[in-house]
């Protein structure tokens, strides 16, 4: 069988089988040579000779007898074989068991079904990652268990399919006897059938023509359609074994599998949740941060934004407002103008009360005068 990678189908596996049991070309020459030998011998023979007639009707009759007996007590004996050896392929065997039972702890196990960040009361009761790492450590004595079942199953698997490669073989090579014998029968069959011909046309003793069709021809014909009939079944017993056979070593792949890559993928995927757990609490907390920060920021831009604004519109603005400055000067200029209203109105009465002092002053003076006048004339 030469290297390939496409998946075997049905076709493919009979192809196989019929390529391995086809006799080789050298073969058939020995088998040509023996057809033409024994076709030579029926056609001497003479039909009164007893025992020469005897013995080659019974050659004819055991011919290919002992290969198709062995055939049927193989395919017998090789059915009850693969019947009893392919339930460790199917839903009930071992190895199919073990592996649902893992895979449904598997499936338990996936740390993508499980929500870490659970908060609230039930989060702090029931803490989901406490909870998860305690289902796994549970879980993980029991996958040993299932790995233990299915290395005893691996190993049963394998001893199967020694067993069934050789119950296999053995039917290969009776196969290849048969078609040896179908070849060598079917040689005979055309030889004789020419020369049966060729006796007719030249008006040989009907008596031995009939002899050799109904006697040597029949019953080999018969014969070649049963050897040709075992043959199938032959190959189909060889194919229902190479099958089963086949399904074990993919169950068998299937244990290598489960063993490394599954067990490795399920470990490596909890120490993936837990570190993925861990880096979601820092980034909560960095999150948390980072809104404070933002609040922090966000306050303090708009602080110094208000504050910024007033800045610039006290800056745009007097000390003392333009309005009050205007109300100031001109109460100042009321009063100024009062002033000088009540300066105008003064002056008249000033000069009046100056003159009224003055006229006063110069009574006054009078009297002084007189007095001091009258003081001198009474010394």
């Amino acid at each position: 069988m030469a290297f390939t990678m496409e998946l075997p189908n049905e076709a493919a596996i009979k192809r196989e089988v019929l390529q391995q049991v086809k006799p080789l070309p050298e073969e058939v020459d020995q088998l040509q040579a023996v057809a033409e030998g024994n076709v030579a011998e029926i056609l001497t023979l003479d039909i009164g000779e007893i025992a020469q007639k005897k013995f080659i009707l019974q050659s004819i009759e055991s011919f290919g007898a002992d290969s198709m007996k062995s055939s049927a007590a193989k395919n017998s004996m090789l059915q009850m074989t693969v019947g009893s050896l392919s339930r460790d392929g199917d839903e009930g065997g071992v190895v199919a068991k073990g592996l649902m039972e893992l895979h449904r702890e598997l499936e338990d196990l996936d740390p993508s079904l499980i929500d870490f960040t659970k908060t609230g009361i039930l989060g702090l009761v029931f803490n989901p990652v406490r909870a998860y790492f305690a289902r796994y450590q549970k879980a993980e004595s029991a996958i040993v268990e299932i790995i233990a079942s299915l290395d005893k199953g691996k190993k049963s698997l394998k001893n199967d399919n020694t067993t069934l490669e050789i119950e296999q073989q053995a039917l290969r090579d009776l196969t290849r006897k048969l078609m040896k014998e179908v070849q060598l029968g079917v040689l005979m069959n055309e030889s004789i059938e020419k020369q049966i011909d060729a006796a007719r046309s030249r008006n040989e003793e009907p008596e031995k023509i009939k002899f050799v069709a109904e006697e040597i021809l029949f019953p080999l014909r018969q014969r070649i359609m049963d050897m040709q009939q075992m043959i199938v079944v032959n190959q189909q017993g060889v194919m229902a074994t190479e099958v089963v056979i086949r399904n074990n070593k993919e169950l068998i792949r299937g244990v290598d599998r489960a063993k490394t890559v599954t067990i490795s993928a399920l470990r490596i995927g909890v120490m993936v949740a837990g570190a993925l757990y861990n880096q979601k609490i820092v980034l909560k907390k960095i999150q948390m941060l980072n809104e404070t920060t933002n609040s922090i920021i966000s306050g303090t831009s708009h602080m110094l934004k208000v504050q910024g604004a007033e800045i610039q519109r006290q800056s745009m603005e007097a000390t003392v407002s333009v309005e009050t400055l205007k109300n100031a000067f001109a109460d100042v200029m009321e009063a100024l103008d009062s002033i000088s209203s009540y300066k105008q109105e003064a002056l008249p009465r000033m000069r009046d009360t100056v003159n009224q002092f003055r006229e006063l002053a110069a009574k006054g003076e009078e009297q002084i005068q007189q007095l001091e006048s009258g003081h001198k004339m009474t010394q």
